[in-house]
């Protein structure tokens, strides 16, 4: 057969003309038309084929596709609006990422990254900078989210719930409460509010007035991490991040509820999203009388979250988040058994703002501006406690013998069947020099610059660099005693860091920062680590094994009351400038930390479970602490025993007490163990257990003085650190044996979640060093597991009465345990709460 050009000729070409210009009007169409696309994988990096992706705009359907071999997805909307993605795959958890903002001809790529079904590996960000799988990562992580946020009024027996990982609250609700990860101090850990640096000057942070409120996740880092978040990072850092409105519509949330105590609970929560704009706003109310006289404690937290998306590629995001809270400070109940009319207030705001520029597919920058205003209050009305002897407390100030207010007659009980009786000292009487009332105000500003950008040079390859820029202004003031404390300081952080991986099998990180603080120098702090499948994740009984191995260094800002009261200060306070350029005396130096960590993750039935065994050992170096002033002279290097007279003669002649120094260096070892996994999609069950080995390798603290004068305070022979341990002797309060246990259920209309964390006894001291009716130590007891341990066991859960309707409930220590708390602290009883869930505006995306 042939064809005739000449008589199908002008048709031919008439046609192709129409099909060309259909052709050129279709790619110019889809050029200007809005795609989204991306790629669907697992944890560990590999691509997941046949994944459902579903679009929807605001809350009506827009398309659904299927991912490809090569785990790629695409959509074409031509549509502006605000778009959601939701994605399933079988043995796969559904994902629903946060929504976005694209234009009709915007190009948005998304990487969606899919979880077991079974067990929960969550996207973390504190590891590298950037979010990551925790599968991807060479470090311990933990992430809470609101399953474990639920229906508690505080983090504090939230953070019990992981491996690594003690809390001290010494008392019960709303008191002070820190946090020690790894054997390091209570304020070795950064604290982050939505990347805004949320901790006092040094790392002090109290976890004790935290509300839930406003909170959607805390990831918690385990280890040093001063390579990617400067000074104070040295054994951790703990991050809080507030939602993100995403319903099409206003919804309007109210919790209220009732417990024992006189216990009431309010909290009222707004969120929502319409096309460039989500916003959250969350607000609560706690009151509780406790269960101690004058203990009463109230919150008040304000949290918001504001975002603008001009575009698929620009983010603007404003965070607020402000704490106001008052409790009582009854004391050490147990050592007194009569209550000390103190109340403590404190008034915590962080602020942020953010830009996020995605400026090339590849390169992504962020530029946020953070400040933190802390206030806390502590105000004493009279001194309470029994006078002795009787009728001497109020007699004209320097009266010889003038007596003090002692507590009840008690018996206090230790380890081993050590017990001390007698009356304690509570306050100091107005005849010796006291004034009541008295108040004492810390105060901590900071200003912070913060840049990030990250650049994918392949999809195994990223690199980030980065530049921090804080300004902190402080002050500690209690004016009956003169003590007024300043400090101004400026400090810049350069970072750099790589990760990626190689084939998806072994991935690694190398990075560190270069640190440049206005009262410890410059400082630097390398990181790396790596993790490595053996075994690859697959079917069958063993189904994944991971190597992991980290190493990082660590430094720590010394705090403000280290500051004002070292050698330093108290030298250049008192006409000793010229000793300080004499004798070269320096300001005191930053704490170091460093770590060596290593461990093994293993998968089994099918990724239905994940065992997981890690190993480290911690160094902390050049520790500061409190040194008699008579030994300070023999700490310092290179000075003669002239001028070592010398400087022992102006510390003297001026009245130093102690000092603080760089003197004290101790070591955390342990083990960390923790098994998870699923049963069916509804069922999760956790639990852990942490060996912790700490020993004081060096110190020289007012307590060793004491023994290398042959005068220490002893207990029938046994050597008792009063204000710190001895050396050889563990840290107190970090007990050698910590566990958890906790399970849930998430079901249509139940959800349920228990909890146990058990501990050890641990060290401690009473701090009842010259506080007998003597003014001697017979109150003091042996460190040695001195704090009891204990088991606190909670259960919470709702009902879904109606869509709109929920009941709740929250009970706390079950078993009643009063010795949660450091030795002399009673905890709280059992306690619970009673409340309703009440939801206005329409339901999901």
């Amino acid at each position: 057969m042939s064809l005739s050009i000449g008589r199908f000729g002008p048709s031919l070409r008439t046609s192709w003309r129409i099909f060309s210009t259909a052709l050129l009007l279709l790619s110019a169409s889809l050029a200007h038309a809005g795609v989204i696309h991306g790629t669907v994988t697992d944890t560990t990096g590999a691509t997941v084929r046949g994944a459902t992706i579903v679009l929807k705009n605001g809350a009506k359907y827009v398309d659904k596709t299927v991912s490809a071999a090569d785990g790629s997805f695409q959509f074409v909307t031509g549509q502006a609006g605000r778009f959601s993605l939701t994605i399933t795959a079988d043995t796969f958890r559904q994902l629903d990422p946060p929504a976005f903002y694209a234009g009709t001809s915007a190009n948005v790529e998304k990487q969606l990254v899919m979880q077991p079904e079974w067990v929960h590996q969550s996207i973390v960000v504190t590891a590298t900078g950037t979010p990551v799988p925790q599968p991807q990562t060479s470090v311990s992580t933990n992430v809470f989210t609101q399953l474990e946020l639920a229906g508690r009024d505080d983090v504090v027996s939230v953070m019990r719930i992981q491996p690594g990982a003690v809390m001290a609250q010494l008392g019960q609700r709303g008191s002070q409460a820190s946090l020690f990860i790894r054997g390091g101090d209570s304020n070795a850990a950064k604290i982050l509010s939505d990347g805004v640096s949320a901790d006092e000057m040094g790392g002090i942070f109290d976890f004790g007035n935290v509300s839930t409120t406003g909170i959607e996740s805390v990831e918690n880092y385990l280890g040093p991490n001063s390579s990617l978040y400067g000074a104070d990072a040295a054994s951790g850092v703990v991050s809080f991040a507030t939602p993100h409105g995403v319903s099409s519509a206003p919804q309007l949330i109210f919790h209220g509820d009732l417990g024992n105590f006189r216990t009431a609970r309010n909290q009222l929560e707004l969120a929502g999203s319409r096309n460039k704009l989500d916003y959250y706003a969350g607000y609560s109310w706690l009151q509780s009388q406790n269960d101690l006289p004058m203990d009463r404690y109230h919150n008040g937290t304000s949290a918001a979250n504001l975002g603008v998306q001009p575009s698929a590629s620009l983010q603007l995001r404003g965070t607020v988040r402000y704490g106001v809270s008052a409790v009582g400070v009854p004391n050490a109940w147990n050592f007194y058994n009569i209550a000390d009319d103190r109340k403590q207030s404190d008034q915590n705001l962080y602020i942020g703002g953010s830009i996020d520029y995605q400026m090339t597919p590849d390169f992504h920058n962020r530029v946020q501006y953070g400040a933190a205003r802390k206030r806390e209050q502590s105000e004493q009305w009279y001194p309470a406690g029994i006078c002795v002897p009787v009728g001497t407390c109020d007699l004209p100030v320097g009266t010889y013998p003038a007596g003090n207010y002692y507590g009840e007659d008690v018996t206090i009980r230790g380890a081993n069947h050590t017990q001390v009786v007698g009356q304690a000292l509570m306050n100091y009487s107005t005849a010796n020099y006291s004034i009541y009332p008295n108040r004492l105000e810390l105060v901590t500003n900071r200003d912070e610059l913060n840049y990030q950008g990250d650049f994918h040079f392949t999809p195994h390859l990223t690199g980030l660099i980065g530049f921090r820029f804080e300004n902190e202004r402080g002050f500690e003031r209690e004016p009956v005693y003169f003590l007024d404390d300043t400090a101004e300081r400026n400090n810049y952080d350069y970072l750099a860091e790589v990760h990626g991986d190689f084939k998806g099998r072994f991935f690694y990180t190398l990075g560190g920062s270069l640190q440049r603080y206005q009262i410890i120098g410059t400082q630097t702090s390398p990181r790396a680590g790596f993790s490595y499948y053996i075994v690859r994740p697959r079917p069958g009984y063993f189904n994944g094994t991971r190597l992991r191995f980290n190493f990082a260094d660590a430094v720590r800002e010394p705090t403000l009351a280290d500051q004002a009261g070292s050698l330093y200060t108290f030298l250049q306070e008192n006409g000793g400038q010229e000793t300080i350029d004499q004798l070269h005396i320096p300001q005191l130096t930053a704490p170091t930390a460093r770590t060596y960590e290593g461990g093994i993750e293993q998968g089994l039935l099918g990724e239905r479970m994940i065992f997981r065994l890690n190993l480290f050992h911690n160094q902390f170096g050049r520790q500061i602490e409190s040194v008699g002033a008579g030994l300070i002279p023999q700490l310092l290097p290179g000075l003669t025993p002239a001028e070592q007279q010398e400087l022992e003669a102006f510390l003297n002649n001026n009245g130093a007490y102690s000092l603080a120094v760089n003197s004290q260096a101790f070591r955390a070892m342990g083990i960390e163990t923790t098994v998870e996994g699923g049963i069916g999609r509804s069922i999760f069950l956790k639990g852990g257990y942490t060996y912790l080995d700490t020993v004081v390798q060096r110190s020289f603290s007012s307590d060793n003085e004491a023994l290398l004068n042959g005068d220490a305070p002893t207990y029938n022979g046994i050597p008792v650190g009063i204000y710190s341990p001895l050396k050889g002797a563990r840290p107190f309060r970090r007990p050698p044996h910590t566990g958890f246990i906790s399970a849930s259920y998430a079901g249509k209309s139940w959800t349920v979640i228990s909890t146990m964390a058990f501990s050890s006894r641990s060290d401690d001291s009473t701090f009842l060093g010259y506080a007998d009716l003597e003014q001697g130590n017979s109150l003091l007891l042996p460190n040695r597991n001195l704090d009891f341990g204990f088991a606190k066991i909670d259960f919470g859960g709702s009902y879904k009465v109606l869509s709109r309707l929920s009941i709740y409930g929250q009970a706390e220590n079950l078993l009643n345990d009063q010795h949660i708390a450091p030795i002399g602290y009673p905890s709280l009883p059992f306690n619970f709460r009673l409340g309703l869930r009440v939801q206005v505006g329409k339901m999901g995306q």
